[in-house]
C-alpha cells in the first residue's frame, strides 16, 4: 500500500466530512497527533483504514485510492486536487472560464475581498472567516505548486462561461456591496484580458484555446504524472464559495475514464480557436461587455 497517498486522501476526506481532527481521533481511539501522522504517510493498519472509512462515511477502497472519489465540499475538493496536481507533469483542462493556477493577482484580490465581505455578514462570523482563510490557503498552495513544478498546461476555456464571468464578475453567486461587485467585475475583465494576451503570446508550457460553440456538459481535467493519470470533474469553479456552493466533484484514475476524457479533449482541441484568432474573439467579447 502507498501510505503517503492514503494519508493525503485521509486529509481530503477529513475536510469533506466536516469533522474536526480531534473528533475523528477520539472516535478512533487515538491521539490527534497519531491521526496527523497517518495523514503524513505513517504505516496504517487495514483495520484502522476500515474504521476510518466508517467514520468518514466512505468506502475503504476510496482511502486506498481505488475507484472514484467524490467530494461535496469545495475545500475538500481543492485539497485533493492540490495533491493530484503535486504529481502531475501534464495538465489538460476542458471547459471553465479560466485556468486558476495561472490566474492574475487581480482575480485573487477580488476573490479574497468578496469572500471576506460575505463571511463578515454571516451569523457565525468567526467560523465563516476560518473557512474562507482555509480555502484561500488551498488556492494559494495550488498556485505556488504550479510555479515550482511548472507542468505543461493546455486549457480549453468556454466562451459562454467567460461571458458569464464578465457579466457577473468574480464570485458571481454572492450577495455583495456595490463597491465589491464593481471590483469583482473589473477583476473578471482583467482576467479575460490576461487570457487573451496568453493566447496570443503562448508562454512556455502554457497553451490556451477558446471553445466558441457548445461546451462540455461539465468541465474536467486530465492530469498525467509519471506513474498514473487522473480525471478530475468539478462542479466547483475556482471562485465557488467554500460554503455557498452546491455540487459534487469527482476524481478517478480508472483507465477507461482517462481514455474517454482524453479523446473528448483531443476532439475539442481540434475544433477550438487558438492563437491570434482566439485572442481577437475574446477581446471582442470583452469590448461588448465593457460597453453594456
Amino acid at each position: 500500500m502507498r501510505f503517503a497517498e492514503i494519508g493525503q486522501q485521509l486529509r481530503a476526506y477529513r475536510l469533506e466530512s466536516g469533522l474536526r481532527a480531534e473528533e475523528i481521533a477520539a472516535r478512533l481511539g487515538v491521539s490527534r497527533a497519531a491521526l496527523y501522522r497517518y495523514e503524513k504517510g505513517e504505516v496504517i493498519k487495514l483495520d484502522t483504514i476500515r474504521r476510518l472509512a466508517e467514520l468518514l462515511k466512505i468506502s475503504p477502497l476510496s482511502l486506498l485510492g481505488i475507484g472514484v472519489e467524490y467530494f461535496g465540499r469545495p475545500a475538500a475538493f481543492q485539497e485533493r486536487l492540490r495533491q493530484v496536481e503535486e504529481q502531475a507533469d501534464q495538465v489538460l483542462q476542458v471547459g471553465g472560464g479560466m485556468c486558476y493556477p495561472v490566474a492574475t493577482e487581480a482575480f485573487d484580490g477580488a476573490l479574497s475581498e468578496a469572500w471576506t465581505e460575505h463571511a463578515d455578514a454571516s451569523p457565525d462570523r468567526l467560523l465563516a472567516r476560518t473557512q474562507v482563510e482555509q480555502m484561500l490557503g488551498l488556492l494559494t498552495a495550488r498556485k505556488k505548486l504550479q510555479q515550482s513544478r511548472k507542468p505543461n498546461i493546455i486549457a480549453l476555456l468556454g466562451e459562454a462561461t467567460i461571458a458569464r464571468l464578465l457579466t457577473d464578475g468574480v464570485a458571481g453567486g454572492l450577495q455583495l456591496s456595490e463597491r465589491a461587485r464593481i471590483r469583482c467585475r473589473l477583476a473578471a475583465r482583467s482576467e479575460a484580458e490576461a487570457i487573451a494576451n496568453q493566447m496570443e503570446t503562448v508562454p512556455i508550457g502554457l497553451q490556451l484555446g477558446l471553445i466558441a460553440g457548445s461546451e462540455p456538459s461539465g468541465p474536467f481535467m486530465v492530469l498525467r504524472g509519471r506513474e498514473r493519470a487522473h480525471v478530475v470533474g468539478s462542479a466547483f469553479a475556482p471562485d465557488a464559495h467554500p460554503t455557498a456552493a452546491a455540487g459534487v466533484a469527482f476524481i478517478t484514475a480508472a483507465d477507461e475514464a482517462v481514455g474517454t476524457h482524453q479523446r473528448v479533449a483531443e476532439a475539442a482541441w481540434r475544433d477550438a480557436l487558438k492563437g491570434g484568432e482566439a485572442a481577437a474573439r475574446l477581446r471582442e467579447l470583452i469590448r461588448v461587455h465593457a460597453a453594456s
